[in-house]
């Protein structure tokens, strides 16, 4: 026996199991004593390349067995899933699984950890650089927005400070008004009493005088006025005016004051759409990209709303609103139930579709097929309509004298009327002409007045936030605003008819730029996707145009 082997380490034969191992066959893996090396190669059926133990080429390391300490596992039971050794097999604990060489499953292995590692490296791992990436833009982006949020209840607070400080010294004039006029009252009738008083003590002198003297022409001349003084003048009496505070309701205040939208931060499993307040900031293309033109073939084409990425309503100046594909499919025709041409149209949260009708004073909806009226007005005519993040619906009416307002609805239900500003003035022109609405994500309300020739933007509370009013950096006419739209950047996209582009500007009522790319020809309608892909309708081609901006 080697003396470099111990009891523990002494190798016996795979075959006979008893004799000390002396020899190897590279291709069956198996270690053989003298007496079996014979045995081993009279198996004709296999290939064998016996060599001394001590001259064998290393292969791969072989596991130990667990149940056979002395053995190497250079099988594999596919069954159980684990490397067995010869014993093992022979124990037949086995029988019936199938066995595989243990180095031609190790090449399987490997194959899947190359697989493995490949989308680790490729996939997987890129993957999570792009969402740390993106979180830290988020981060970004959040720090930018809260200080945005902050600045504009500063803002807000120092403009209620203003218009309290005028009501305040508008008070304070009006009591040094009513004590102005207080006094001069009590002062007239001072002078007044002054000089009766004068008078009174004249008359006493002159009787004193004439009792004391026996002229009696002196006598004969006196006339007594005690009558006229015994008439006392007039008192003047002045309720003295108070003043009168108002009880304040915190929540109504907190109401006016403005409110901010509520915080959602929801997560979905990779591949969907995550819904955040702070989307991932989308930098604007250098040149924007036409990307369909979807042919309506309507003659005056004016309103488009998305029911979804693929699908797009549309109407003009006849009484058939028509759903299409971005391919020009025409998939649905809705005729109105008045046989009127809509003045607008709007897809709800749970997808139906809404429209305006102005010569019947309605709003109506579409269900199943069926057209029901939801809104119907006295004194008033709907023209332009937007569904809210919440559900409601925000409609820009016209009186039958002219005026405008934005009206807000929860079905039939009026919730919010929006006319005029802190200082009585009208929000909105008087006139027929547009006045598209749309809800920003910041939830303030933004109306494209054409009249005015403006964009007049409110808070969910109806406070005016800012006008906008054009740039005119390159265009040529006067600012021409027909619809308006919002994208999820909180960016106003307002078309301008005259001249041929849409205007980007920032929740905050700053000029970015303009589109005026893609051969765009008296663009009207406006709607963007939930990719933030811009759809504009052409008003005299008829067309629709998808535009890729960011």
């Amino acid at each position: 026996m080697d003396p470099r082997y111990s009891a523990q380490e002494i190798l016996l034969c795979d075959l006979c199991q008893s004799a000390v191992v002396q020899s190897h066959c590279e291709l069956c893996h198996l270690n053989l004593c003298i007496v079996c090396v014979g045995k081993h190669l009279s198996d004709s059926s296999k290939r064998h390349n016996v060599v001394p133990y001590r001259h064998r080429t290393f292969a791969p390391s072989y596991p130990k067995c667990p149940n056979h300490t002395r053995k190497h596992c250079e099988l594999y039971c596919e069954k159980c899933d684990i490397p067995v050794c010869s014993t093992c097999i022979s124990s037949g604990k086995h029988h019936g699984h199938k066995i595989t060489d243990i180095l031609l499953k190790l090449c399987s292995k490997k194959k899947d950890l190359k697989l493995d590692l490949n989308e680790l490296e490729e996939r997987i791992y890129p993957t999570y650089e792009e969402m740390a990436s993106d979180i830290k833009s988020k981060k970004a982006y959040l720090e930018k927005h809260y200080e945005k949020l902050a600045i504009a209840v500063s803002k807000e607070g120092e403009n209620w400070n203003r218009d309290i400080n005028i009501i305040v010294n508008k008070r304070k004039s009006e009591i040094e008004e009513m004590k102005t006029k207080h006094l001069a009252a009590l002062s007239k009738q001072e002078n007044e009493i002054k000089q009766i008083t004068s008078d009174v003590k004249q008359s006493i002198l002159d009787l004193k005088k004439i009792l004391d003297s026996s002229d009696v022409s002196q006598t004969s001349v006196y006339k007594s006025r005690n009558v006229e003084f015994r008439k006392l003048p007039p008192k003047v009496n002045v309720l003295l005016p108070s003043f009168s505070s108002h009880q304040i309701n915190t929540e109504e205040l907190n109401q006016m004051f403005g409110s901010l939208s509520v915080l959602s931060i929801t997560t979905e499993e990779q591949g969907n759409t995550v819904e955040s307040p702070c989307p991932p900031v989308k930098p604007l293309l250098d040149e924007p990209l036409l990307i369909t033109t979807t042919n309506t073939w309507y003659r005056q084409l004016y309103s488009i709303t998305c029911l979804n990425d693929e699908e797009i309503w549309t109407c003009g100046e006849d009484n058939i609103i028509k759903l299409y594909n971005l391919r020009g499919k025409l998939l649905k025709s809705v005729q109105t139930m008045s046989g009127n041409y809509p003045r607008d149209i709007a897809v709800t949260r749970s997808g139906e579709l809404v429209y305006t009708d102005r010569d019947t004073r309605t709003v109506n909806i579409v269900k199943n097929e069926w057209i029901q009226e939801v809104i119907r007005l006295r004194g008033w005519k709907p023209y332009r309509l937007c569904s809210t993040s919440s559900g409601d619906l925000l409609v820009s009416m016209l009186s039958d004298i002219g005026e405008s307002k934005v009206v807000r609805y929860s079905g039939s239900t009026e919730k919010q009327t929006i006319q005029y500003d802190s200082k009585g003035q009208r929000l909105y022109s008087t006139g027929c002409l547009s006045k598209y609405i749309s809800e920003n994500r910041n939830m303030d309300i933004c109306v494209a007045d054409n009249t005015a020739r403006s964009v007049v933007v409110v808070n969910q509370a109806g406070k005016l936030r800012f006008r906008y009013t054009g740039h005119s950096s390159t265009t040529k006419k006067i600012f021409d605003p027909c619809d308006i739209t919002t994208d999820s950047q909180g960016q106003i996209l307002t078309s301008d008819f005259d001249n041929h582009c849409i205007h980007i500007i920032d929740q905050d009522g700053q000029f970015i730029r303009y589109i005026y790319q893609c051969n765009l020809l008296f663009p009207w309608g406006l709607c963007v996707d939930t990719k933030d892909n811009l759809l504009v309708t052409e008003f005299s081609s008829g067309k629709v145009k998808k535009i890729k901006y960011m």
